[in-house]
């Protein structure tokens, strides 16, 4: 590998990482398809970018990526919009020299074009979840991005972040966790028990503010009269039906409600009293709706006018590994896979896939026939289900295989391929029972980052899985891990002890070392729960734990 130093807003140089790699199998890089992508929705604002992990499959991969090498960064020095604590994405506008951006306690809407990144208007977080939980100022998301934790202890940063995000800071998480932008520019997100449409008050002046178009302030409402009294549920996100509905996921179910927000429109399918949902959904052309709980994977249709759970309409429901006892000790929300389901297999593909990570305690990818069963097709042995095309153990090459291989990620699929990270650490009994932002401020400044990530190729021929190579040493905290097709690369966002928080690259095909981003030990580098991103002249828009910033790669 050619070396490559270069220093973005800092005069500090930093040495490539010494490449370690577990190759498994000899499978190579090849994943044996041509990359047919989804079919675009054209009621979101943009092919890519327009919606939460990505495009309507949920794929997490982007065609935009930076340079190889290594760049130390000084990210106080980027231009920033600040907004969280946690900021999922910054979604496209229809205007493309613009962007939304979701922050837990904001919504800004940041100009981008012409190499630029300034927020031009944002309104604060209508709705909360807990009482106090105010709009915060651009100065203490400054000062909490300019801290370094190290040395500190998990109640200390407890408190840090009680002062700068009052007493109940962790009621914030769910804000704004999975969000939309349709094609006529008005950006769905939900706060609080709220689902709420902005938009901006003059189109042609951005800089005139955001304005709340439409809401339902508690949309549990929209689930009808017949909801179980002292029922607990959870707005966890939203999504695009291909003929232009929204699609609401609850902890407990879904809803398929016009972008009116008329109530009346809605139409809501339960599941089990004993399931629960934590992760958002993927879609398909035909308005195939697949969501998993913590016990189930299903596939819901949206027929034009019914959310149907018949089988006639081509919907399904399928078993997977989740045992109830296997409680994730961090991180995760809850039992279960972490993953929100992404599709797998488009076009003139051979196999039409869904797939998601289980709930053992050491995890499997697995995948399920998205479609009809192939005829013939024979359960394979271990497998909950026929409608299970396959599964793999997942190994991240740790040695010796610790108790928890887990991930609150969604699988990142780029053709056949698949990548998955692990999020829990190796020694965990040393941090307690925290809340989940607090879990991700302190694992790697305060106690061992987790460490593994593995890359995976689906075999059409031989309807398996295969290992394609492993990274036991490569460091995944909590961001959601992409694929960059035009750098060829799996990134994600970690911390180590000599360097602190960084964005990893590696080879698609080999797992090498090809990219490091070195941001230091200072906040701003972590990600907390976000997504990274890359723009067109492959700019990082990284999304911190205290806001959106970019960084430029030619400077």
């Amino acid at each position: 590998m050619k070396e490559v130093k270069k220093t973005v807003g800092s005069p500090v140089l930093v040495v490539l990482l010494g490449v370690f790699l577990l190759s498994l199998g000899g499978c190579g890089g090849s994943d044996n398809v041509a990359e047919n992508g989804p079919v675009t929705n054209p009621y979101l604002s943009a092919s890519l970018y327009g919606i939460t992990h990505f495009d309507s499959s949920q794929s997490d991969s982007t065609p935009y990526g930076p340079p190889r090498g290594t760049f130390s960064v000084d990210p106080a020095r980027q231009p920033i919009s600040y907004g969280g604590p946690v900021n999922i994405i910054t979604l496209a506008s229809t205007n493309p020299v613009y962007m939304w951006g979701v922050g837990t306690d904001r919504v800004s809407y940041i100009r981008n074009g012409d190499d630029a990144w300034v927020e031009t208007a944002h309104i604060d977080a209508p709705a909360y979840v807990a009482p106090g939980l105010g709009p915060i100022s651009g100065t203490d998301h400054k000062l909490v991005g300019e801290m370094v934790f190290e040395g500190e202890t998990s109640g200390d940063v407890d408190q840090i972040l009680r002062s700068y995000y009052d007493e109940n800071y962790a009621y914030r998480i769910r804000n704004g966790a999975y969000s939309v932008v349709d094609r006529d520019n008005v950006l769905y997100a939900n706060f609080g028990p709220g689902v709420y449409a902005f938009a901006l008050t003059d189109p042609a002046d951005p800089s005139a503010g955001i304005r709340i178009l439409r809401r339902i302030d508690d949309i549990r409402t929209i689930q009808g009269e017949d909801l179980p009294e002292g029922t607990t549920v959870s707005l966890f996100g939203l999504s695009m039906t291909y003929d232009g509905f929204l699609v609401v996921i609850f902890s407990n179910g879904v809803a398929v409600i016009d972008r009116n927000l008329d109530p009346a429109t809605a139409q809501f399918v339960s599941f089990g009293a004993d399931e629960t949902v934590t992760n958002s959904i993927a879609v398909d052309e035909e308005n195939g709706l697949y969501i998993a709980s913590n016990k189930f994977m299903r596939k819901l249709v949206w027929t034009g006018t019914t959310l149907s759970e018949r089988e006639v309409d081509g919907a399904w429901i399928s078993a997977y590994d989740a045992p109830s006892d296997a409680v994730p000790p961090l991180v995760k929300f809850g039992t279960g896979t972490g993953s929100t389901p992404t599709l797998m297999g488009f076009g003139s593909d051979p196999d039409k896939l869904v797939v998601i990570t289980d709930g053992e305690k050491r995890m499997k990818l697995v995948a399920f026939w998205r479609d009809q069963i192939p005829e013939g097709f024979v359960q394979k042995p271990g497998t909950a289900s026929r409608r299970i095309a396959g599964q793999i153990q997942v190994t991240c090459g740790l040695t010796p295989q610790p108790e928890w291989i887990q991930s609150e990620q969604s699988v990142v699929v780029r053709g056949y391929g698949a990548f998955v990270v692990n999020n829990i650490p190796g020694n965990v009994a040393t941090m307690g029972a925290v809340n989940k932002i607090l879990d991700v401020a302190v694992m790697g400044p305060i106690f061992d980052a987790p460490s593994g990530v593995e890359r995976f190729r689906w075999d059409a021929e031989s309807k398996e899985w295969k290992s394609v190579w492993a990274r036991p040493d490569v460091s995944s905290t909590s961001m959601v891990p992409v694929n960059s097709r035009s750098s060829n690369m799996a990134l994600v966002n970690g911390y180590t002890r000599e360097d602190g928080w960084e964005v990893t690259g590696m080879d698609w095909d080999t797992g090498e070392t090809v990219h490091r981003t070195v941001f230091g030990k200072k906040n701003f580098g972590n990600g907390a729960y976000a997504i990274l991103q890359y723009l067109p002249n492959g700019d990082l828009l990284f999304n911190s734990l205290v806001g959106p910033y970019r960084v430029r790669y030619d400077q």
